[in-house]
Parts: structure tokens; C-alpha cells; sequence
């Protein structure tokens, strides 16, 4: 025990003895630990921030996307509405959408609006805070009232109460009858920057009567199946060519988002990885230059009665100290990064303890492995030969 804490004590002292070259060999375990820390959170941080905006979208939704041009190409709000009497299938939200630009007195705000049914809370989430949502006598005589997302109302209202005011939507004048809860969304897209509106008034401010996007609950998680089955067989018999439309379910979409977003912070941390690698590289080289320096301390140490084994440890232990001190480092560098670029990029990201430990444990298994080497041939010196070193 006493040559263990002995064999600690030399190593730290060699470590100390040298602190600008220790720390510039450490850098590479540094910035290897740091990279793998800040990638893996920041992916897992970005595959859970989607996947809740996938999930809040609704419980077993199907979605239907029309890609294909021309006349022979389209469905008809009717249409759409008759799906609803497919097998497993439980409601049906059809919605035009496009850009637009709202005024409410002097301010303009430039927004994404979206023409929908009543049906569209029940498949797709968009509950109302305050007000009330679109009804079905507001779709069937195409009623001009709007209900806005929580940042459309920042934009336009600075803190005053918008329910039952007017707002111009491309010109038209709409009454504000709703406000929808937050939902959120990510840097690129955001669920509360929208304004929801009649599928029927959708079409005069669009100038599009074109419905390319049907949201679909179905009845139940076991339903699932089988109306996109449904949905599928319909299709196709309309349109004779599967490259027209495509019908992917929530789960599929789930499964999707986790192999792509899990395959990419794979590979980027596996070439973060390569910098540890390089680190401890560094790391062999100076220790290599540690025993050439230290030649004649080890030629005493012998001497006197050191074994192989104590001058084997106690330059293991300065390698393990040098990767161990720049893994603890990386992993609060790579924590500080997660938080930073996180918040820069609005996504949650938090590095896990299983993350961290396995990056610590890795970064001193290439502090054993690159500082073997050097140690056992810092073992292997003659006595003799050390101590006529100059």
C-alpha cells in the first residue's frame, strides 16, 4: 500500500514538475472528451425535442401527403371528409396552408396560416387556452374568425387581450375568436406561429383550393394498421401510381426520427473519438520524453532497491493521470458547450451520467494503453546504464 500511495506521489510530482507540457498533452483528451460529450447530448437533445413535437402532434396519427401535379392529382374537401367511413379510422382533419401577412392597427407580422375543421383538435392536438376553436357552422358557411398561436398574439397584441378583435389576413378582416395553448417548437419551425382559420375561408385567401395535407386519427392504437391499409388501397385506386401520395403513421415517423438522429450522433462521435485517440498518442510521446529526462532518477530509484513493477506503476500512474485530469476537464468543458449551443440552438440538452462516465473511463483506458509503453520500458532500464546517463 505504502509503494502504491509512493508510486502516486512520483507520478503527480512528475506531472507537477512540468505543468504547461502536462497540460498541452492533456489537451487532446481534453477536446476528444468535450466533442464526444457535447455531440451525444446535443443529439439526443434534438432527437427528444422532435420527437415531443411528434408526439404532441397527437396519439395514433396518420398523415396523408399528396405530392403529385395536376388536376387528376388533388383532392376535394368532400373527399377527404368521406375517408372519415374507412375501417379504423376515427376522425379527419384536411388543412390547406401557405404564408400570409397579418395586421392588427399599425403592426404587420408576416405568419404561416392553415385552413382546418373542427375535427383538427381532436386529431391533432390544437386545444385552445383562451376563446374557442373553429366550429363546424364556421366551416360550412365559411365564416371569417381566426384563432392564433401564442406567438402571432406576442407579435401583434403586445399584452393586450385579442378575443374578439379584428385582424386583416392578407386584407381580409378576421375576428379573433381563440388563442391555442402552447405547443412549442424547435429553431426551424414552431407550432405557435401559425394562425388556424376555415378550411372553406382558407381557399379565397390562398387562392389555392388544392388540399395536399390530411391529418388522420385513428380509432385506436391496434386501428392503426388497418386504416392505413385503407388509405392506401383508396389512394392508389384514385390515382393508379403510389408515387402520388404518401401515408406514414406517427410511430413510423418516431422510428424514423430515432435511427437517422442515432446513426448521426454515432458517427460524429466516433470522429470526435479520433481526437482522444490523438491525445493519446500525445500523451505516449511525452511520457517517452518523461523517461529519456528522468533516465538517472531511475537508475537510483533501482539502486537502491526499486522493482520493475514500482517504476512500471508509477509512470502508468502519471499517464493515467494525465488522461484522467484531462477527462474530468473535457467533461465540464463538454457540459458548458451542451448548455451554451443548446440554448443558442432553443433544444434541451443535458449530458447524461452514462455519457460522461463512459467518456471519463475511456479517456483512462487510453491513458493505460498509450502509457504502457513508455512505462514498461522505463521498467526495463539497467541500473547501470541509467546511472551513466548524462
Amino acid at each position: 500500500m505504502n509503494k502504491f500511495l509512493q508510486a502516486i506521489r512520483l507520478g503527480l510530482g512528475g506531472i507537477g514538475a512540468n505543468k504547461m507540457r502536462s497540460f498541452l498533452t492533456m489537451l487532446g483528451v481534453i477536446i476528444g472528451v468535450a466533442a464526444v460529450i457535447t455531440l451525444v447530448s446535443l443529439g439526443r437533445g434534438a432527437t427528444a425535442n422532435v420527437s415531443k413535437q411528434i408526439e404532441g402532434m397527437g396519439s395514433n396519427l396518420i398523415v396523408v401527403n399528396i405530392r403529385g401535379r395536376g388536376n387528376g392529382v388533388t383532392l376535394s374537401f368532400d373527399e377527404c371528409m368521406s375517408l372519415k367511413d374507412k375501417q379504423g379510422i376515427g376522425a379527419v382533419a384536411p388543412s390547406i396552408s401557405g404564408s400570409v401577412t397579418a395586421k392588427y392597427n399599425n403592426t404587420k407580422y408576416s405568419t404561416s396560416i392553415e385552413g382546418i375543421v373542427q375535427d383538427d383538435s381532436t386529431v391533432r392536438n390544437d386545444n385552445v387556452g383562451r376563446g374557442r376553436f373553429i366550429t363546424s357552422m364556421d366551416v360550412e358557411y365559411s365564416q371569417p374568425v381566426a384563432v392564433l398561436g401564442t406567438t402571432v398574439v406576442e407579435q401583434l397584441f403586445k399584452g393586450v387581450n385579442p378575443i374578439g378583435s379584428t385582424i386583416k389576413i392578407n386584407g381580409y378582416e378576421y375576428k379573433v375568436v381563440g388563442i391555442l395553448e402552447s405547443k412549442g417548437g424547435s429553431s426551424l419551425t414552431s407550432n405557435d406561429d401559425r394562425i388556424l382559420i376555415p378550411i372553406t375561408a382558407a381557399e379565397k385567401i390562398t387562392g389555392d383550393k388544392t388540399i395536399r395535407n390530411i391529418y388522420i386519427k385513428a380509432k385506436d392504437a391496434n386501428s392503426v394498421n388497418m386504416a392505413v391499409f385503407e388509405l392506401n388501397n383508396y389512394l392508389l385506386r384514385k390515382f393508379r401510381v403510389d408515387t402520388a401520395y404518401t401515408v406514414f403513421n406517427q410511430q413510423e415517423a418516431l422510428n424514423t426520427l430515432t435511427t437517422v438522429t442515432q446513426t448521426l450522433t454515432l458517427f460524429l462521435s466516433a470522429i470526435a473519438g479520433i481526437s482522444l485517440l490523438v491525445g493519446g498518442i500525445g500523451i505516449m510521446n511525452i511520457m517517452l520524453v518523461s523517461v529519456t529526462e528522468r533516465t538517472r532518477e531511475i537508475g537510483i530509484r533501482k539502486a537502491i532497491g526499486a522493482k520493475r513493477r514500482d517504476i512500471l506503476l508509477q509512470f502508468l500512474i502519471e499517464a493515467m493521470a494525465l488522461s484522467g485530469t484531462g477527462g474530468i476537464v473535457g467533461i465540464l468543458l463538454g457540459s458548458g458547450l451542451t448548455s451554451i449551443i443548446g440554448k443558442a440552438i432553443k433544444i434541451s440538452a443535458l449530458p447524461s451520467v452514462d455519457t460522461m462516465f463512459l467518456s471519463f473511463m475511456f479517456s483512462l483506458v487510453v491513458g493505460i494503453v498509450f502509457g504502457i509503453y513508455p512505462a514498461n520500458r522505463a521498467s526495463r532500464l539497467n541500473p547501470i546504464e541509467a546511472l551513466r546517463f548524462e
